[in-house]
């Protein structure tokens, strides 16, 4: 083999010479020059190295691949130059001659075009006008470009073999491609990978005898030699088996063993009373409960009434009465003689909380006070803007007692907030905390408090056995009665701007009809501030054209003035102070504002049954389910709702693949899996999956793999229980393997409780 690909002199090593490395050794001992970059990368030992997998194998004088890959796609090919031509040209910017380089390689299966580009003589893609002669092989990998009717690969990556045809026998079949990673090319690593593959000494088995052979898997130094250098695509799928196994079993270990260790702790039972404070609640509402509610209800009851600390999570859809249910929660603590907290992300979600549930509860919240029921309680509420008297009296009804329900944002969290007897922590929207926000809270109980986790996304069924593996997962899915059809329509200004003066006409028609609408957009003023985001919202134009956004404080004056001239609107978002965004809230639930201009505040908790109507004006700028949160707002009261979605676009593409997808269905669970699927993965669990990032899930599917991760769940309880410590002979590799996972920053998306 020659050219810039050219593999240093081989080395051996084993028993033989002697020259024997460790799993947990340095990099450095096989990566040479390249180790700094490695490391800075997040692969600091030979395991890390051997566990980064090669992106895809590319089969000698394959080119089928191009069938199913579109534009920008990396394609992998071996192919032999039939043609070779050097141009040159004047580059505008310097006004030297720059020059370009089309090489055209035949594969078994057609021909591809090859377009270096260069700015002047010397450089490495001008060097290769000599290195790639007719008749020379190499493997080729770039990302697709259709240009001039014909896919073209411009400055791909090449490695190059020995001149004529009989160079194609000498090669693999199947050829490893990694990703780059820090500047360190595919051959690169390649070549690291392969010298550690020879040197290592032991490759750790982390999966317990019993479940490799129930699920009829090779060994772990089989399966790593062939998930880098197969012989044969079954070598390769077989590799790929184990090694997600391998994955899925560590990381349900690692939540088997938190698991354990809660129903190890004792907690104090809060099993409720006959004839208290939830039996005059249910005998007061005025509508039935669910068959998902009463399930879900009869759950969290007889968890609570256990002597360790019940720990769930309870997802639904948007406004499918999780609140109800957590409210008959508190109250069963509260006839327990405990204290239940409620922690929300925001001032304006405390606030619609501490409304709703005064609301739903009338005399039994005003416990000791004049009118209050005789079984009733306090419901304080506490938030970064309580003036000092609020502040005081909810500080000393929560420390005394009194308060049975406590409310509040991360006011709740600060030292001198203390309760008599917290029972009961209940955590909304969930992935806006951190976990050490939620220990701070749980800290302030004398004993561990029962935790429920509440979230309006919904979330797919492996995605809640990965990352909330050791909470017990409820879901209410079913809607209350009542609540009305919401139409989901897309509005592609771009192809016709006349259809946003529409949009406008049904939010006249809808205020006529008594009703009252919502205006969202990302923006607060058009110098781009943007209200705080969930995370979840795509990359800021996918590769379109940056356009002009809307922006809250430029766009309801324009209305006003404009398409709702005698509306009567308010303005909504995140800078406004926190006694004037109350003030417009309560202005706009009371009927008083016809239509609220918005960011995304009022994402979730704000239920106003009169909204029939919502505009979201540059809706590719949101993500899956931001949308299916923001539609939640409408359609809460019986009327049908509409909402639509306003973008600017192109009508082809995946901002409009994702928008057309939201207004397809309403179900959050499918919608679930396609935010997943279009954001990738790995930045659903706080991770990259690169490759090249040490620890976390390089081949396991959380949405693919469902079978794989159940089984291993199944698996890891099992083997937990019977060696909680893992110090039993044969569970070594394993014990290592779910330290490193614990303390790795890789962890992260498994501290969600």
């Amino acid at each position: 083999m020659a050219g810039q690909g050219e593999r240093p002199a081989a080395r051996t090593g084993g028993s033989g010479d002697g020259v024997v490395i460790r799993w947990d050794s340095p990099v450095g001992t096989v990566a040479g020059k390249d180790a700094p970059k490695l490391v800075k990368a997040g692969i600091e030992t030979v395991g890390d190295l051997i566990g980064t997998y090669p992106r895809n194998h590319v089969a000698k004088g394959s080119l089928s691949e191009l069938d199913q890959l579109v534009e920008g796609d990396v394609l992998s090919l071996v192919g032999q130059v039939v043609s070779s031509r050097q141009f040159t040209y004047q580059d505008k910017r310097t006004r030297r001659t720059a020059y370009r380089l089309e090489v055209r390689v035949r594969a078994e299966e057609g021909s591809l075009l090859l377009t270096y580009f260069d700015k002047h003589e010397g450089t490495a893609s001008w060097r290769l006008h000599t290195e790639l002669p007719v008749g020379r092989v190499g493997v080729f990998s770039g990302r697709l470009r259709w240009f001039r009717d014909e896919w073209q690969l411009t400055n791909p990556a090449s490695r190059l073999y020995a001149d004529g045809d009989d160079a194609v026998d000498t090669m693999p079949d199947l050829i490893p491609i990694y990703s780059s990673i820090g500047g360190i090319t595919t051959w690169q690593l390649e070549e690291a990978v392969e010298l550690a593959l020879t040197l290592v000494d032991r490759v750790p088995e982390v999966l317990p005898a019993e479940v490799r052979e129930a699920e009829d898997l090779v060994g772990a130094a089989q399966a790593v030699r062939w998930v880098h250098r197969p012989d044969t695509w079954a070598q390769k799928t077989a590799a790929e088996k184990r090694l997600k196994h391998d994955e899925a079993f560590v990381a349900q270990a690692v939540l088997a063993r938190r698991r354990l260790a809660v129903e190890r702790t004792v907690a104090n039972p809060r099993p409720g009373r006959p004839g208290g404070l939830l039996d005059a609640f249910d005998d007061r509402l005025p509508f039935a409960l669910t068959a998902g509610q009463q399930r879900v209800g009869e759950e969290i009851a007889d968890e609570l009434g256990r002597g360790h600390p019940m720990q769930r999570l309870l997802q639904g859809e948007v406004g499918s009465g999780k609140t109800v249910v957590a409210l008959r929660a508190m109250l069963q603590v509260v006839d327990s003689e405990g204290q239940a907290a409620l922690l929300a992300p925001t001032e304006v979600l405390a606030q619609q909380h501490h409304r709703s549930v005064t609301a739903m509860l009338g005399d039994l919240a005003q416990g000791g006070l004049l009118g209050g029921a005789d079984q009733a309680t306090r419901v304080a509420l506490l938030t970064g803007s309580s003036s000092a008297a609020a502040r005081r009296s909810a500080l000393a009804d929560a420390a005394g007692g009194e308060a049975g329900i406590v409310i509040g944002t991360h006011a709740l969290l600060e030292d001198r907030v203390q309760f008599a007897d917290l029972g009961l922590v209940v955590v909304d929207e969930q992935h806006r905390f951190g976990v050490e926000q939620r220990a701070a809270l749980g800290a302030k109980a004398g004993v561990p408090p029962h935790v429920l986790v509440m979230t309006a996304t919904p979330i797919p069924r492996t995605v809640a056995m990965t990352v909330f593996g050791d909470l017990d997962t409820s879901v209410l899915a079913e809607l209350p009665a009542g609540r009305g059809e919401v139409q989901t329509t897309v509005v592609p200004v771009k192809a016709r701007a006349s259809w946003l003066d529409r949009a406008w006409e049904r939010v006249r028609e809808e205020v006529a009809a008594g009703h009252q609408a919502y205006v969202v957009a990302s923006r607060i003023d058009p110098g781009g501030g943007e209200e705080a985001a969930t995370g979840d919202e795509p990359a800021a134009g996918e590769g379109e054209a940056p356009r002009v956004l809307f922006a809250v404080e430029e766009l309801a004056p324009e209305l006003a003035a404009g398409a709702l001239a005698g509306l009567r609107l308010e303005v909504l978002h995140g800078r406004m102070l926190p006694e004037e965004k109350d003030r417009v809230m309560q202005a706009f639930s009371r009927g008083e504002v016809d239509v609220l201009v918005s960011t995304t505040v009022i994402e979730v908790g704000v239920d106003v049954p009169n909204s029939t109507v919502m505009v979201i004006l540059d809706a590719d700028r949101f993500g899956v389910s931001q949308l299916h949160q923001l539609r939640g707002r409408i359609g809460r009261g019986g009327h049908a709702g509409l909402c639509l979605l306003v973008t600017g676009a192109d009508p082809v593409g995946p901002s409009m693949e994702r928008l057309l997808a939201v207004a397809g269905t309403r179900d959050g669970f499918e919608l679930s899996r396609i935010d997943m699927e279009q954001r990738r993965e790995g930045n659903v669990l706080g991770t990259q999956q690169s490759g090249g990032r040490a620890g976390g899930f390089r081949l396991l599917s959380v949405l693919r793999d469902e079978q794989v991760i159940a089984r291993a769940r199944t698996a890891a309880f099992v083997h937990l229980r019977r060696d909680p410590s893992l110090s039993e002979a044969g569970n070594a590799d394993l014990a290592d393997a779910v330290r490193r996972l614990e303390d790795s920053a890789q962890a992260d998306f498994l501290e969600k409780t």
